[in-house]
């Protein structure tokens, strides 16, 4: 471990390693296949980062969203590592050249998303790729209850039959039957008996970090204290957009450098206003759970939820991006009887009738104008709100149908492309 200590001391600039890394690298040097759980603010990317650069070829980073490539691929780049990412929105071409450059060019880290494992073009390209290692982030997706999140996470067992390169599976959020579930769908033999995986869990205790659970009526106004009276930046998630627009408003007018963040937002303003919020320009960032996943900011002071998540292994994550570099820090839930019994109403939205899902399927064929049995292939621009007013239909139940469309391979629905705008000028050759 001498090299890898040389290694994180050159790039990172730190001495040693944090509990459960060192672990991490050498069972992954050693070849074997390894499943890590550590706690938000673990250091998750140091345990395939360094092994990647003591090996040769280029670690293949599964990676699901856009934000979350963009910003590693900067920082590795800030410290002098040459990383690649292929992301919805560039061209074949683009995609093609990133390729070349990855198995050809001084590269040591490629970034995909999961639906590009599935693409001609890029398993064209398996044969000459030399991965070191296979990286999956995120790795909880994979598992029963992230389904309905990435459909694609589920295929990326294909690359155990064409690459020899042991597996990093790496998450935040793992109880031991979704551990199992991840090890088993990654194993080379997916079918049953042993994985060949080594599972290594770090203890979730942050003795930095204090939990608050605060029922109250007046949420705005206790966001509004915690901001005065915690100093630094924070995260506060709501669950709708507009509440999220509201609260940056009301805080804003308040005297609290804020802003809002939401799936709603085009790619360029959430680029941006993260940028921002990283570089402390904007002190507290109000948004929905579309924010935050892998972005590596360290002194986030507090994180404040408006409405009670999804599910415990949600909260755990999201309330574990307050006080990565280890100093005092909170996180704080504010909830009263209303969100509780919300809560149980959406349990009726997100699992919708096989009549209503058929619907929404028929709907979708009509709105396009596309005949039964054909359109295999075609990618079209999917406005969600507009598509619900054309038919007058609540968009929450709409999304989960067409997220299960996805789920049966029927579809394939991508909230997160970075679609850029391309303009074609065609002059004619006698003009």
């Amino acid at each position: 471990m001498t090299q890898a200590r040389d290694i994180l001391k050159k790039y990172w600039g730190y001495d040693s390693f944090r509990p459960m890394q060192e672990e991490i690298i050498e069972t992954a040097l050693s070849g074997r296949d390894v499943l890590a759980i550590l706690p938000t603010g673990g250091g998750k990317s140091i345990c395939f980062q360094v092994p990647a650069l003591m090996r040769e070829g280029v670690a293949l980073v599964i990676t699901p969203l856009i934000a979350l490539m963009k910003d590693q691929v900067q920082n590795l780049e800030a410290r002098g590592i040459r990383a690649l990412a292929i992301h919805a929105g560039m061209s074949r071409r683009e995609v093609d050249n990133a390729l070349n450059n990855a198995a050809y060019g001084d590269f040591k880290f490629l970034y995909v998303s999961p639906e590009r494992l599935g693409t001609e073009l890029f398993r064209s390209y398996l044969d000459i790729l030399r991965i070191s290692f296979i990286v999956v982030d995120e790795a909880h997706c994979i598992s029963q209850w992230g389904y309905d999140f990435r459909p694609d996470y589920l295929r990326i067992n294909y690359l155990r039959s064409v690459c020899d390169a042991p597996v990093v599976a790496l998450t935040a959020t793992a109880t031991p039957k979704v551990a199992q579930d991840i090890m088993v769908r990654l194993s080379r033999s997916p079918e049953g008996g042993e994985t060949g995986f080594t599972l290594l869990r770090s203890g979730f205790e942050r003795p930095n970090l204090s939990y608050i659970v605060r029922k109250c009526q007046d949420k705005s106004g206790q966001v509004l204290d915690i901001c005065r009276n915690v100093e630094g930046s924070g995260i506060v998630y709501m669950r709708h957009r507009r509440k999220c627009e509201e609260l940056a408003a009301f805080l804003s007018a308040s005297g609290v450098s804020a802003s809002f963040y939401h799936a709603g937002l085009g790619a360029g303003t959430r680029s941006e206003r993260q940028a921002a919020w990283k570089g402390g320009t904007i002190r507290v960032m109000v948004c929905t759970n579309a924010f935050g996943m892998g972005i590596d900011k360290p002194d986030v002071r507090f994180v404040v939820h408006m409405s009670l998540p999804d599910s415990l292994e949600a909260y755990f994550q999201e309330a574990g991006r307050a006080g990565r570099d280890g100093l005092r820090s909170y996180a704080v839930l504010l909830w009263n009887e209303r969100d509780a019994r919300g809560l149980k109403q959406i349990l009726d939205v997100s699992f919708p009738s096989q009549e209503y899902i058929a619907d929404i399927y028929q709907k979708i064929h009509i709105f396009y104008g596309i005949q039964y049995e054909s359109g295999a292939g075609r990618q079209l621009k999917f406005d969600l709100e507009q598509f619900c007013a054309h038919y007058g239909l609540q968009r929450p139940s709409a999304h989960y149908a067409i997220k299960y469309l996805e789920r049966s391979e029927h579809i394939t629905f991508c909230e997160d492309a970075d679609i850029s705008t391309q303009v074609q000028i065609r002059v004619p050759r006698n003009g």
